[in-house]
């Protein structure tokens, strides 16, 4: 399912008028009846229902409704919130057929809005095109359905004041549930304006696949994707079949963060696992993970000293980075990882010190996959973190095809871009994983992952989406999300990778 920006689905629109030669009154009208047949199966005809059109094309999606709504028995009033003469193009054209099915049109105009006497209201007041100040009169009606609590509020395509391609909100719709027409907009996935959008179900209003092709790829990788390309072990598989990783982390401060990598690791498939660990937190980290093996390493204050021989080790995939702390001996243990001819995970403390190796990204011939939080891409790309949250999707499609690298942009809604600027969005996961610890997990499974598929782009989009799906499976069966704790999210692994089709056949 791809996610556009306004622009893009302007473009979209206008590709399928164009060449493909559908008009625009019969996409509008393809639009109304997919969201009328939404509403069927939620609405009850007992409920008295407002229907809140504007003077666009959003307005003349609703009044589309409204006429098939009434048409079947629904309790429906159609409010025209400017006047009927602002109407233009397919939007008007709607309104005389609305109006020639002899149904009545009330004008806000001329008549107060009555919100309170109704149970459903349908916000078609403001599409994409919307920019800037939200204006007189939809400023206050935006703020008189706001008001009521009692109201269930369906936005159509995007909520009325919500910018399509994200930013700060001033005043907007705050719907309990988003029909959004073909494409969901990039705004639904960007914060604060997410928090508009309520529960998002996608019509398909019969735009054909070559006008989706204009915009910039980026979709949602859903649980079908995941199973599609989910690897199969075969019965003559053995611990060397699956891949030998090397992990390399930890530091007396933080001596579990490389144990939680680890055993992720383990759980999510990899054949034969080492820790590389400072030579100092040995006894510590011993007995934590029977199943792996250690290479303890020359310590200086309970850090890396230096650069570490890799290159005599057998390995096939290398996680870099959780706990190592931010010294000399982090630098120099990462240089030496990405000169190694295998692929390469970057996460934590292994990008602290970008600007000292990020050229060397560019002559690696294998993938090498970077999983910052906004905040370590701030200090990358020295930007704020504001500015990181405002842009992420073009922040990392940006460092991805400057690259030539993976990057696991992590938060809410994260995505996962190509080093050809292809973007997979998930939408798994919860605020659980907002602790400690979560991060070196996922970095656990995209390594073990790297091993087992077929393509890194599915693997670490994998990753993500059982990362989440963990933590939606614990809060779902009575963990709140303030006491989910990284390693449940690792025991919890098992059940989901079952699920997923992670059985021997």
């Amino acid at each position: 399912m791809r996610i556009v920006t306004a622009s893009e689905m302007y473009a979209i629109d206008q590709y399928t008028i164009e060449q493909v030669g559908i008009s625009e009154d019969t996409l509008m009208e393809n639009a109304g009846q997919a969201v009328a047949t939404i509403l069927r199966e939620r609405l009850d005809k007992t409920d008295r229902i407002a229907i809140l059109a504007g003077s666009g094309n959003n307005g003349g999606d609703g009044v589309v409704i409204a006429r098939v709504l009434t048409s079947e028995g629904y309790n429906v009033d159609l409010w025209l919130i400017p006047s009927s003469e602002k109407m233009k193009g397919a939007a008007k054209r709607a309104l005389d057929i609305y109006q020639h099915a002899g149904y009545e049109v009330k004008n806000y105009m001329a008549h107060p809005l009555p919100l309170e006497r109704y149970d459903v209201v349908v916000d078609a007041l403001l599409g994409i095109g919307a920019k800037g100040q939200v204006r007189s009169p939809y400023q206050e009606v935006i703020q008189a359905v706001n008001r009521i609590d009692s109201l269930t509020v369906y936005a159509i395509d995007l909520p009325s004041g919500v910018p399509a391609d994200g930013g700060e909100v001033e005043i907007a719709i705050r719907a309990d549930v988003t029909i959004t027409i073909q494409c969901p907009k990039l705004s639904a996935y960007l914060f604060p304006t997410a928090d508009y959008y309520g529960e998002l179900i996608v019509v398909d209003i019969g735009i054909p696949p070559r006008a989706l092709e204009t915009a910039s790829f980026r979709q949602l990788w859903t649980e079908s994707d995941v199973k599609r390309t989910f690897p199969v072990r075969k019965r003559s598989s053995h611990k060397g079949t699956h891949g030998k990783v090397l992990v390399i982390g930890g530091s007396h401060q933080m001596p579990g963060a490389i144990t939680l990598t680890a055993k992720a690791a383990l759980r999510s498939g990899a054949g034969l696992l080492t820790m590389a660990i400072p030579d100092d937190i040995y006894p510590v980290v011993a007995n934590r993970i029977p199943e792996a093996m250690l290479l303890p390493c020359r310590a200086e204050n309970g850090y890396f000293a230096g650069a570490m021989d890799v290159a005599s080790l057998a390995i096939d995939a290398i996680a870099v980075g959780p706990g190592m702390g931010r010294t000399e001996g982090t630098k120099q243990v990462v240089q030496a990882a990405l000169a190694q001819d295998v692929p390469v995970v970057l996460d934590a403390d292994a990008l602290f010190f970008w600007e000292e190796y990020a050229s060397l990204l560019k002559e690696r011939t294998k993938p090498t996959v970077v999983t910052p939080h906004p905040g370590e891409l701030a200090r990358m790309l020295q930007l704020s973190i504001q500015d990181v949250e405002k842009h992420r999707f073009t922040l990392s499609k940006q460092l991805a095809t400057d690259y030539g690298i993976y990057v696991v942009l992590k938060g809410p809604y994260t995505i996962v871009t190509t080093p050809d600027g292809k973007q997979y969005i998930n939408t798994t996961g919860n605020p659980a994983l907002a602790k400690g610890g979560s991060g070196d997990v996922l970095t656990g499974i995209i390594v073990a992952f790297l091993m087992q598929h077929a393509s890194v782009q599915a693997a670490v989009s994998n990753a993500v989406f059982i990362h989440g799906k963990a933590a939606d499976w614990l809060v779902q069966h009575g963990h709140s999300p303030l006491s989910v704790l990284a390693t449940d999210v690792i025991d919890t692994l098992s059940s989901i990778l079952y699920d997923l089709g992670g059985r021997p056949k």
